[in-house]
């Protein structure tokens, strides 16, 4: 890769797994203004309905990681958050459709297997004896292979879960240790082995590159052993660097941090190596075995995306989310619960809703969103679609994302955009510099005064 496109990319730019941003919420946005979202969520596509539960707790604290968590095995604090989140799904539920399904149940964290299974059973028993579920639901838990053996997986299995994302990181354990997380006790091979054992349940490995004593080679040999495993979906996340959120990340600072330059050769190493094994490339980040529903869901310009990550269109629902800092991503808005633990349950068991701050989109925000969720997930653009989809021509269209061909054309003559008649597309030389791509197509980011991890 050019050099210099990578000095000319490499600046701070939002992720996108919303549109606005999360650092666009405000506190402006109250309980009352939820609940009248909420209301007007059983009226608006998509029908489905997501659950996202939010675990922050941890045994330890990983340095890299940007989540909202909190260090704990206090189990009697889990048992009041617990608690606090079974009602706080009651409360939900008492403003939505009784006829509408659920096609996703995500948990993330934190660690979402760091509470007792017990636990985890009555929340997955409250949700079951409330909501209805579409046929071949999702139902996934982030797993830290290090708390994980065969009883907890057959637990859980037992529970309906039918995806497990193993959270590695990497293979090596001189980056774990330097990033203060613990490796898998049971090797992860045996792992997958156990999960494998029951019919219907998709496996993901999670994997960071950008850390500190990872280069080309170790990362190679890491890519290579989840080769061999065989997942049916892998990530390689970009390590995101915001120490101004993250303090813990601060101390990564000090052991060394890989450049822009060597963090795109682990890209390109990790892309040859799972591309050529027969993955396909999904998104930003994602790999998925040719006959997974992300890969058909891709090559049919289906895919779709969240907080939780990419999913197809199918299984797409509106996400309500439970538990402190959890975010729902409804048709109309955001709504981000406050972060502290103790807060969340004393607001919750008052019977109060705990949403911190937020954010009401306006139909040219919907618009925006739209068009950047097609450039990050499908690597593409149709003036047209997007017509039918908003009702409105393509001049308002390009209108609504204040269009400059001009601009957008610096990509096309670098070879990281092409236009065809109505449509844009991001070939493979391009995926890589997605996010530059979709800022370019973001007017509010000509003012933005918020921070962003840099793009490479």
């Amino acid at each position: 890769m050019d050099q210099k496109l990578i000095q000319k990319y490499n600046t701070p730019v939002p992720r996108y797994t919303s549109y606005p941003p999360a650092n666009f919420f405000t506190p402006d946005f109250t309980a009352d203004d939820y609940i009248r979202i909420l209301e007007r969520s059983n009226d608006e596509n998509p029908q489905n309905i997501s659950i996202y539960i939010h675990i922050p707790f941890c045994p330890k604290i990983c340095y890299y990681c940007g989540c909202n968590t909190h260090l704990t095995k206090d189990q009697d604090k889990m048992r009041r958050y617990v608690d606090a989140v079974k009602k706080e799904i009651l409360m939900v539920k008492s403003y939505l459709d009784p006829n509408r399904k659920v096609s996703q149940v995500h948990w993330g964290g934190g660690t979402p297997n760091s509470l007792p299974v017990g636990m985890i059973d009555e929340i997955m028993e409250v949700i079951h004896d409330n909501f209805t579920f579409i046929d071949k639901a999702e139902i996934a838990m982030e797993c830290h292979p290090a708390m994980l053996d065969e009883e907890f997986i057959e637990r859980l299995v037992a529970m309906k879960f039918n995806r497990f994302s193993l959270g590695i990181q990497d293979f090596d354990q001189k980056v774990l240790d330097n990033v203060n997380r613990d490796g898998s006790i049971i090797p992860v091979e045996e792992l997958v082995a156990m999960i494998r054992k029951h019919p219907n349940t998709g496996i993901n490995l999670d994997f960071i590159y950008g850390l500190p004593y990872q280069d080309v080679d170790s990362f190679a040999k890491t890519i290579e052993r989840a080769i061999e495993i065989s997942p049916d979906r892998l990530v390689t996340f970009s390590y995101a660097h915001v120490p101004w959120v993250r303090k813990a990340q601060k101390i990564l600072e000090a052991k060394g941090l890989p450049s822009a330059s060597k963090k795109l050769d682990m890209f390109e190493k990790g892309y040859q190596l799972l591309t050529k094994s027969g993955y396909a490339a999904i998104g930003l980040d994602h790999y998925a075995k040719p006959d997974d529903e992300l890969a058909i869901a891709f090559n049919s310009k289906k895919l779709h995306r969240n907080f939780q990550g990419y999913c197809t269109r199918e299984t797409t629902g509106q996400v309500y989310a439970f538990g402190a800092t959890g975010i729902s991503q409804l048709e109309s808005a955001y709504a981000q619960n406050i972060k502290d633990t103790n807060t969340y349950v004393d607001q919750i068991n008052k019977g109060k809703f705990t949403v911190e701050k937020g954010y009401e989109l306006t139909q040219r925000e919907k618009i925006i969103r739209h068009v950047i969720n097609e450039v990050m997930c499908n690597y593409y653009i149709s003036w047209k679609e997007t017509e039918q989809v908003f009702g409105v021509t393509v001049d308002e269209i390009k209108k609504a994302i204040s269009y400059e061909e001009e601009s957008l054309g610096a990509f096309a003559e670098e070879g990281l955009l092409i236009f065809n008649n109505d449509e844009i597309t991001v070939p493979d030389r391009g995926k890589f510099f997605v996010r530059n791509i979709a800022a370019n197509l973001d007017p509010n980011l000509k003012n933005a005064t918020q921070k962003f991890s840099r793009a490479l």
